[in-house]
C-alpha cells in the first residue's frame, strides 16, 4: 500500500515479527488492533502507526480523532526532511479521505500537505512513490483531472518497482486500469485489473482483494463479471462490510421499469 504505508513490510518470511503481525491485522481490516502494537516512541513507530490509523478513516469513514491525535504525535516527533514529509503526506491522505467521503471538505488541505510533502521528499526517496500515487488520487477524484492522475500514477508506479513495492504496484495498476476503463481500453483494463488483483492475493491482503476482485469485474463479460462480483460480496461480507464504499459498487442494480 516505503515505511509511510508500511507496503508489504511483514508479508515475506524472515521479516521482522513485530511487522508481521501488525501486517497480519492490516490486511484483515484490523487496524487499530495493528496500531495498538506499536508504541510512538520513535518518528518511524509513531508514523506507521498514524499511516494504519489514517488507512482505517478510509476504509471504514470512522476512527478520524484518533487518526488526528496518532497524526499530531508524528508531526510532533519528525526530525527529518522525509519524516516531515511523510507526515505531510499522511495529512494529505486524512484530508483527502474526508473530503472524498463527504465528511467534511478538506481539498485545500489535502493540497497544501501534499505540497510540502513534494517540498520535502526528494525524487527517489522511499516515500516519493506513495506521494505520486496519492497526488494522482487528488487529481482523479477531486481536481477531476485524469490526465494528470495518470501522469502521476505511471510516476508512482516506476517507482513502486524500482523500490520493490509490490502492494503499492497493486494500487498503481488498479487505478491505471480505472482510467483505461473510463477510456473504452477495455484490455488495458482488464490487464491492469488482473495485475491488481493477482498481487494482493500473493500478499494475502485480503481487505483489498474485494475491491480488486469488483473492479476486475467491471472489465469483464458475463458470466465472469458475475462471478468475480459474488467473490467480492462474500469477502466484503466476511470482513464485516468493509470497505464501506464497496457496498454501492456490489449493490444489484436496479430492476428495469
Amino acid at each position: 500500500m516505503a515505511h509511510t504505508a508500511m507496503s508489504g513490510s511483514g508479508t515475506t518470511a524472515g521479516d521482522d515479527p513485530l511487522q508481521t503481525a501488525v501486517w497480519r491485522l492490516r490486511s484483515r481490516a484490523c487496524w487499530a488492533d495493528a496500531a495498538a502494537l506499536l508504541q510512538p516512541h520513535t518518528a518511524g513507530a509513531s508514523l506507521q502507526r498514524a499511516s494504519l490509523l489514517v488507512e482505517r478513516c478510509l476504509y471504514t469513514e470512522q476512527g478520524w480523532a484518533e487518526a488526528e491525535d496518532a497524526l499530531r504525535t508524528a508531526e510532533a516527533v519528525a526530525q527529518s526532511d522525509d519524516e516531515r514529509g511523510a507526515a505531510a503526506c499522511e495529512r494529505g491522505q486524512l484530508a483527502y479521505a474526508a473530503t472524498l467521503l463527504g465528511v467534511r471538505d478538506r481539498a485545500d488541505e489535502a493540497r497544501a500537505a501534499l505540497g510540502r510533502a513534494a517540498a520535502l521528499i526528494t525524487p527517489g526517496a522511499p516515500g516519493r512513490a506513495l506521494l505520486d500515487f496519492r497526488r494522482g488520487l487528488l487529481a482523479e477524484n477531486l481536481a477531476r483531472s485524469p490526465q494528470a492522475a495518470r501522469a502521476a500514477y505511471r510516476r508512482a508506479h516506476a517507482g513502486a518497482v524500482a523500490q520493490g513495492d509490490p502492494l503499492l504496484q497493486s494500487f498503481t495498476w488498479r487505478h491505471l486500469a480505472g482510467l483505461a476503463l473510463r477510456d473504452g481500453e477495455l484490455a488495458e483494463a482488464r490487464h491492469g485489473f488482473a495485475e491488481s488483483l493477482r498481487i494482493r492475493e500473493e500478499l494475502g491482503y485480503l481487505v483489498g482483494t474485494a475491491p480488486a476482485l469488483a473492479s476486475l469485474a467491471d472489465a469483464e463479460v458475463e458470466p465472469e463479471a458475475s462471478r468475480l462480483r459474488a467473490e467480492a460480496g462474500r469477502l466484503f461480507r466476511l470482513l464485516g462490510g468493509v470497505p464501506t464504499w464497496l457496498a454501492q459498487q456490489l449493490a444489484p442494480p436496479a430492476a428495469s421499469a
